[in-house]
């Protein structure tokens, strides 16, 4: 089996627009939350969110181009450009045939969906753009970017709702490791913040009206954000014989279904992911110093992950670091776990670990060191990052310190 890397990061969300801005703030436990531009917004309950803000589509692409990608696209093909120019890879020849994309979204391209209802049912046109489908699609990020930078290897999207970019990750990870690929491009991409995104969250109860305060007492639910991360996964021989600088390694992954309710999740289900990803892995739950957190901020899922957490580490669980960095960026959706892996790579090679901001009131159901409020300084060898999804669908990553 081979042994895979990260050599490439690239981001845009609503702490910042690269890598070194989002993880300044992380690292200052600064909060990207706040009121939201969306039309129609006074028909909405919920107004806050994790917005990317002094964004211009028109600084980055021309306008055919902006006329065939959606807001999530235009995320994924500009964290992609960072990332594939971190690392310093260019794919002629064989290396072109042996690396592809697997990202995740969940909604893939709601905003073109929105504007395009709008245009059908209330403004009662009878025709919309030709390319309202290729624009919509889920796949249209993965294909862009292939296309963009001559990628001929394995090309596609994992939709798994919040465990999405997990999910592609981690098929990412299995494609390099197996052999089958010596570069993949991965991560995911969410742009759920229009009208009819927003309306259809409000109605599942589970959304704040004023912040996300995970494993806090007085939490009342989770925020949206949106934004995008991507990473070049490389085969750890071919780094090093380029000479590249290698962010973290990638050493285990798992995924199960917990196979009992579409909504509320399940400890035990938690629990043996966790449990198969260490096996995977290789290393025992002391390794772990810090567990970035699926982390919603709302009460079903905070207690059952800390619950699972406990359960799978047993007394090593006081020692770990976990926290929630949803706390500042927002709920990403397809997105989140591939923002929230940027944390992971900070508390390896910066040795900064990420709070859990807006945290007020303890809770002893989350009875754990959540990191809150303040960063801090610690020295990591092997970080997780969770993902726990609707649909009962858990992914878990495991890097470590290059």
């Amino acid at each position: 089996m081979k042994r895979v890397v990260i050599t490439g990061a690239g981001t845009i969300n609503a702490l910042g627009q690269d890598v070194p801005s989002t993880l300044s703030a992380m690292a200052e436990g600064r909060c990207g939350i706040g009121p939201i531009n969306v039309r129609d917004i006074d028909r909405l309950n919920v107004r806050i969110g994790g917005q990317v803000t002094e964004y211009d589509p028109d600084e980055h692409f021309n306008r055919q181009q902006i006329a065939l990608y959606d807001r999530f696209t235009q995320f994924s093909l500009l964290a992609a450009r960072q990332a594939i120019g971190q690392s310093g890879l260019t794919f002629i020849g064989d290396l072109a045939m042996e690396a592809g994309v697997v990202l995740g979204t969940a909604g893939g391209g709601v905003n073109t969906w929105d504007e395009n209802y709008r245009t059908v049912y209330e403004e009662g046109k009878n025709r919309v753009h030709p390319f309202v489908v290729p624009k919509l699609m889920n796949n249209a990020g993965a294909s862009h970017i292939s296309m963009e930078y001559n990628l001929r290897g394995p090309t596609y999207t994992v939709a798994t709702a919040c465990s999405s970019s997990n999910h592609a990750m981690g098929q990412a990870f299995h494609l390099v490791r197996s052999g089958a690929s010596r570069v993949m491009v991965t991560g995911g991409s969410e742009a759920m913040l229009s009208f009819g995104g927003i309306k259809a969250w409000e109605g599942l109860r589970v959304m704040s009206r004023d912040a996300c305060r995970p494993f806090s007492a007085n939490r009342n639910g989770m925020v949206q954000g949106e934004g995008a991360a991507i990473f070049v996964f490389e085969e750890m021989e071919h780094a090093r014989a380029r000479g590249a600088e290698i962010l973290a390694e990638v050493i285990g992954f798992a995924m199960t279904s917990d196979a009992t309710d579409i909504v509320m999740p399940s400890r035990k289900g938690a629990a043996q992911t966790i449990a198969a990803c260490l096996r995977d892995a290789r290393i025992s739950g002391d390794a772990v110093g810090y567990v970035n957190a699926h982390g919603t901020g709302t009460s079903a899922n905070d207690k059952t992950e800390c619950a699972a957490v406990a359960d799978t580490f047993g007394s090593h669980a006081d020692n770990l670091m976990i926290s929630s960095t949803k706390s500042m960026h927002g709920h990403v959706i397809g997105g989140t776990g591939a923002v929230e892996l940027l944390a992971c790579i900070m508390a390896l090679k910066d040795g900064i670990v990420a709070p859990t901001i807006g945290y007020e009131e303890p809770d002893p159901e989350c009875a754990l060191d959540v990191v809150p409020n303040e960063a801090r300084e610690a020295k990591i060898d092997v970080a997780l990052s969770n993902a726990f999804a609707f649909g009962g669908l858990n992914a878990v990553l495991a890097l470590r310190s290059a």
